[in-house]
């Protein structure tokens, strides 16, 4: 399977290029593969991984693992330890973040009202759509028909919206407040 490996890690990037698996004949052309009948066997134990699907139209699509990723043990943030890479677990994003695709929506964020919390302009948020959220949640609430991302609280037996940013006031709704959804995740991609 190592070589499958390899040969899967090439499909996978060639997706992230074009956002479609290439035919077999290119995928021969791709990864020095001879003959139709190595690269049917190489796409059939990819199947049975489940790492490649057959679309209706009989075209070649990722499969439920395609998007796994491998998963490293731990790394220290403090002191440096020992490398060791062995680790074969594997973790797919979407199975992490999201428990309900169809009640999920992603968010990007603009401004920094929630830097302290680690929530950081250009980070998209997960956002899990929802109406009943507690105390201490991060929320993406309709506050006087505006959105905005806060850590919902409690305030007198009212509900606002705090900041993560002393530069911020609390929001204190002078009408209407309502839960569009609750923050499950955060993404952020370095450049």
């Amino acid at each position: 399977m190592s070589q499958d490996a390899d040969h899967l890690a090439q499909l996978q990037d060639y997706y992230a290029r074009h956002r479609v698996m290439p035919s077999y004949a290119a995928i021969g052309e791709r990864l020095g593969l001879k003959s139709k009948s190595s690269v049917a066997a190489l796409v059939a134990r990819l199947r049975l991984e489940g790492f490649l699907e057959s679309a209706p139209d009989k075209r070649l699509k990722p499969g439920a693992r395609f998007f796994e990723r491998t998963l490293a043990d731990s790394v220290r943030a403090g002191f440096p330890q020992p490398a060791d890479d062995s680790s074969r677990d594997t973790l797919t994003i979407d199975e992490f973040l999201i428990e309900q695709p169809s009640r999920t929506v992603l968010v990007r964020v603009k401004g920094d009202s929630m830097i302290e919390a680690g929530i950081h302009p250009g980070d998209i948020a997960v956002v899990e759509k929802r109406h009943d959220a507690q105390p201490g949640d991060l929320v993406v609430a309709i506050v006087d028909d505006e959105f905005t991302l806060k850590t919902l609280a409690r305030e007198k037996g009212e509900y606002v919206l705090q900041p993560a940013n002393p530069a911020y006031p609390v929001i204190r709704p002078k009408g209407s407040l309502e839960i569009f959804g609750v923050v499950v995740g955060v993404v952020r991609k370095y450049r």
